[in-house]
């Protein structure tokens, strides 16, 4: 009786710390999806009470981060600055020789941050936002106040300037992003977008590898110390890390899980890494809610959890093919690229091809290599003058693995573009790979994980294929991306950089490896010609003001089309499969059209499925365009008064979206 009493107690206290896990859960996923909120006071609420925007203001905080180039035009250098209330972004013209902990004061131009007029494209709100930050401010004059010491952030910035000065931008910069994390040095864009595409993204983030490479070299030499030593010194590595990489998701993270496994092992009891992970993850969470959207936090914790849970099963698995050595080194970043899967579907739609190689082939360079960045650190600290001999063996494997890097980047399809599915395709992928990468689950599992698997890539492929125009509109940028059985074109109102960098992420996003063609209606020639011809097949544009299509011209490719329907105007008809829109981006296009159809059979006109229109039309306009019988009428920005019900309007920064399967 008191071992089956025994027993009930047990099982009551299971369900009750099971009730608690849920309850904490609850409450962090409601935190982390409640939208974030400027307090009172946050500059945000001048521009609110302005009845004249922009607004001229003058702002006095303190410097959070070194200015940071971001590219662009007009104001491409940003920083943020803690005010006495809430936070900001400075934007200035030019980096200026500013440092983090400054103090300034800033005059300038007060404007809130851009919302994104898609899901599928980044934008300064959101980013801003989860930073607390809900304004901009573009810089025109400022005062340095103070220059307060700042001794973490000078070691940061003089070991990161010896390594570059040493190695020059590029290896220089994987080199102090292996000591420092590449959050807290600049990458150039070029080389960050090779270690992402060939799947290396995880060796300039500081995480969990970085530390336990540190922890290789110090617990070694504690190893004579008593307990309180060791421990000591492990802290204080620890400690170091955190101060040089910065409290990041991904560095708490590991940094956490470390010292609760010393902390189990020293008092002699057996480690589970399982329970430390989500020990871990979990306290994090209660601390910073937020973090359970932050997308390294996301890929840290389930590439860990991949690890600990299926890297020893898929091990043995593979013993059966290839040879131990070669086994334990494929199970690792096998484990991890399944696991992360439906991350990096969610979040950047694409799949790096070639992960599993290439970590095979750099998993050799990357330890020496670590452990050589580190020394290289601490000998541009204590003793510069060793530095320039001591580089050039760690130049040479830095040099290597940007080769690595490189070539695994060139190969074709090297980022699988498959679009970002919806969310509930994402829930359907991440039960698949529970169901097929967990090991000792009954057969049953595997066969539903397989079937789910195959639902999963069934429906996406299934919306992938069917035929879809997508409007994307924000200030002067109007993108028609026109979709017919998996390929797609695109029709851009503006041939300006940024319409061209939008139209590149729209395409990555909805799973399009390259647009069959592009059409640019701006009368002005493409600022970035390289950028424009790197998106499509072909791509027409004007050069001196002159159209990019005449009448009697086509631009097609299968299932799609565009064709000019008047003369000397911007008027189009586009067409995607059974689809047929009439494109009109401004009045005169409306007006040449309307000359151009007047002795035109109404049935004639009456065959247009959709009409799109760039400009705000008035009231008669309207009631001409009702005569066009179109099943839809979408307008770029925000619907004027009258506008029918029945009619669409994207509003200043929104999207318009017509599917058909």
């Amino acid at each position: 009786m008191a071992e089956q009493g025994g027993a009930v107690r047990r099982g009551w206290l299971a369900w009750l710390w099971a009730g608690v896990l849920a309850l904490l859960l609850l409450r962090v996923a409601l935190v982390a999806f409640t939208p974030a909120a400027p307090a009172a006071g946050d500059p945000v609420f001048r521009l609110q009470a302005a009845s004249q925007l922009p607004l001229e203001v003058e702002l006095r905080g303190r410097l959070l981060a070194d200015p940071l180039a971001s590219g662009g035009t007009g104001f491409p250098c940003r920083a943020l600055m803690e005010l006495p209330v809430g936070r900001t972004e400075l934007r200035f013209p030019a980096c200026p020789p500013l440092q983090e902990g400054w103090r300034l004061r800033v005059w300038g131009r007060l404007r809130r941050p851009q919302e994104s007029p898609h899901p599928l494209l980044a934008a300064p709100a959101a980013r801003l936002a989860r930073q607390g930050a809900f304004t901009q401010l573009q810089v025109q004059e400022f005062e340095v106040l103070q220059r307060p010491a700042t001794p973490v952030a000078d070691l940061r910035r003089r070991m990161a300037q010896a390594l570059l000065r040493q190695a020059g931008p590029d290896r220089g910069g994987v080199l102090a992003a292996l000591v420092l994390g590449s959050a807290v040095v600049p990458v150039p864009a070029e080389l960050r977008e090779a270690f992402r595409a060939s799947g290396l993204s995880h060796a300039l983030a500081a995480s969990g590898f970085h530390l336990s490479v540190l922890l290789g070299v110090v617990l070694p030499l504690g190893r004579g110390l008593p307990r309180l030593g060791r421990l000591g010194l492990a802290a204080a590595a620890m400690a170091l890390f955190v101060l040089l990489a910065g409290p990041q998701p991904s560095v708490l993270r590991a940094v956490l899980m470390g010292a609760l496994a010393l902390a189990v092992v020293e008092s002699g009891h057996r480690s589970r890494p399982l329970g430390i992970l989500l020990a871990s993850a979990l306290a994090l969470l209660l601390a910073r809610p937020d973090w359970l959207l932050d997308v390294g936090f996301q890929l840290s914790v389930v590439a860990t959890a991949a690890l600990v849970i299926s890297a020893r099963p898929l091990e043995l698995a593979l013993c059966r093919w290839l040879p131990g050595w070669l086994a334990a080194a494929t199970a690792v970043p096998l484990a991890a690229s399944l696991y992360t899967l439906p991350l990096q579907l969610l979040h950047f739609g694409v799949v790096p091809l070639y992960a599993v190689p290439a970590n095979l082939v750099v998993a050799p360079l990357l330890t020496p290599l670590t452990l050589g960045a580190m020394a290289l650190a601490v000998l541009a600290v204590l003793l510069p003058p060793l530095l320039p001999l001591a580089t050039v063996p760690v130049d040479w494997l830095c040099r290597g693995l940007v080769l690595v890097v490189k070539a695994f980047a060139a190969l074709p399809m090297a980022q699988w573009q498959l679009g970002r599915p919806a969310p509930w395709l994402v829930l359907l992928l991440s039960l698949a790979v529970f169901g097929l990468a967990v090991p000792n689950l009954a057969r049953r599992w595997r066969v539903l994980g397989l079937g789910l698997l195959a639902l999963a890539t069934a429906l996406h492929l299934s919306l992938l294929g069917a035929d879809q125009l997508l409007l994307v509109h924000q200030g002067r940028l109007d993108l028609l991306v026109a979709r017919h059985q998996g390929r797609a074109a695109l029709v851009s109102g503006s041939a300006d950089g940024f319409s061209c960098s939008q139209a590149g992420q729209l395409a990555k996003g909805l799973g399009v490896q390259r647009f069959d063609w592009a059409l640019l209606l701006d009368p002005v020639a493409p600022e970035q010609p390289a950028c424009w011809q790197g998106q499509a097949g072909l791509v027409l544009a004007s050069a001196d003001g002159s159209l990019p299509l005449h009448p009697g011209q086509r631009l097609a490719s299968r299932g799609l089309s565009a064709t000019p329907v008047a003369i000397e105007s911007r008027a189009m008809q586009l067409q995607l499969g059974p689809w047929r829109w009439l494109l009109l981006p401004d009045r005169q296009a409306l007006w040449a059209w309307q000359q151009q159809a007047g002795g035109q059979q109404p049935r004639a006109q009456q065959r247009l499925d959709g009409v799109w229109l760039g400009f705000r039309p008035s009231a008669r306009e309207r009631t001409q365009l009702r005569g066009l019988g179109a099943q839809r009428v979408w307008l770029s920005g925000a619907s004027p008064p009258g506008w029918p019900s029945s009619w669409a309007a994207s509003g200043p920064s929104g999207s318009l979206q017509a599917v058909r399967g």
